[in-house]
């Protein structure tokens, strides 16, 4: 009887969990239809603007708002949170002269908009309204309506804000979406604005900025064997790379230090470096994103890269400074 209460009990999440991710997808789906020439409006009035975004709204609308102005900073449109309840007691002197504001609200008629919208249309800011009610105070006094329409929550008391907030959140991404395109704006654009952590690191860090701070360990093809272990010994990469006038020749790895040892253990004093290098090993540019190096890793199933600068040795990539560099 308990382990049938226990599955009882599982069934009966996933059953709850599966209906509320069905009801939002349905919400979201139809938001597909509300967008009119009215949205394009409002993108064209945003991308032509020389001020900035505020985005406000009060309550669960005031935690999107600020995830709609953190998506459109890291996009390349100046945006700012400004909390509806605050903005009536002072803050509205964020809002400056060529400024657009976004009012988020699903019923468009809370207390607090009904005095915030009228202040905003004073300073003859433009408005935009994201509400699920176009009837609404807010839909019949903004400039640019966004319908973000839901039939109802996925809460089953219909009172959460749940499918309404969801609804407001794609509405602002497809938002920030439009201008991305409209700006042109690149995954380089996007680097800028991200350069901490490992999505920054993949779109900026290069080849060069590893290998500038690795040991580069060369040896000419008639070193002997000593020199070559003596190389890789202080510069502490378990390889080396066999140079002549600077162009690479062979690379030599532990590995081929052990299976020399293997096989010619009798006239180990007479090897040079190019009889047990192996010729034409794997390089890249030093000027490559480090994403392409890792790429380049994988494919060969190989740990390091030589990397190479106007044809010429310049440095060491192990795929162990990709690790600690957050790339993998």
């Amino acid at each position: 009887m308990k382990i049938f209460k226990i599955l009882n009990t599982q069934d009966t999440i996933i059953s709850y969990a599966k209906k509320t991710i069905a009801e939002e997808a349905r919400a979201i789906a139809y938001l597909e239809e509300l967008v009119d020439e009215e949205f394009s409006n409002a993108v064209q009035s945003i991308h032509k603007s020389k001020g900035r975004v505020i985005i406000t709204g009060i309550g669960k609308s005031a935690i999107i708002a600020t995830k709609i102005v953190a998506t459109m900073n890291s996009t390349g449109t100046p945006a700012v949170f400004m909390h509806a309840a605050d903005a009536i007691h002072g803050d509205l002197g964020n809002i400056l002269e060529d400024d657009i504001v976004i009012c988020i609200s699903k019923s468009g008629n809370t207390p607090e908009i009904k005095v915030l919208v009228p202040l905003i249309k004073n300073f003859k800011n433009t408005l935009i309204g994201i509400t699920s009610n176009k009837e609404s105070f807010l839909g019949k006094e903004a400039d640019y309506v966004l319908h973000a329409y839901v039939e109802k929550e996925a809460c089953p008391n219909n009172l959460a804000p749940t499918t309404s907030t969801t609804a407001q959140l794609v509405i602002g991404d497809a938002l920030a979406v439009c201008l991305l395109h409209l700006q042109g704006f690149s995954s380089r654009d996007f680097a800028k604005y991200h350069p901490g952590g490992a999505l920054g690191k993949k779109l900026y860090l290069r080849v060069s900025d590893i290998t500038s701070q690795n040991e580069k360990p060369e040896v000419s093809p008639d070193s002997n064997i000593t020199s070559v272990i003596v190389e890789m010994t202080e510069k502490r990469l378990g390889a080396t790379a066999v140079t002549q006038n600077g162009v690479i020749l062979g690379i030599i790895t532990d590995g081929d230090l052990r299976r020399m040892l293997t096989t010619n253990i009798s006239s180990f004093e007479k090897l040079t470096a190019k009889d047990i290098m192996s010729p034409n090993p794997k390089s890249i540019s030093n000027d490559a994103m480090a994403i392409d190096a890792l790429e380049k890793l994988e494919e060969n199933s190989i740990s390091q890269l030589l990397a190479v600068e106007n044809g010429k040795y310049a440095g060491f990539l192990h795929i162990h400074d990709l690790i600690r560099e957050g790339i993998i």
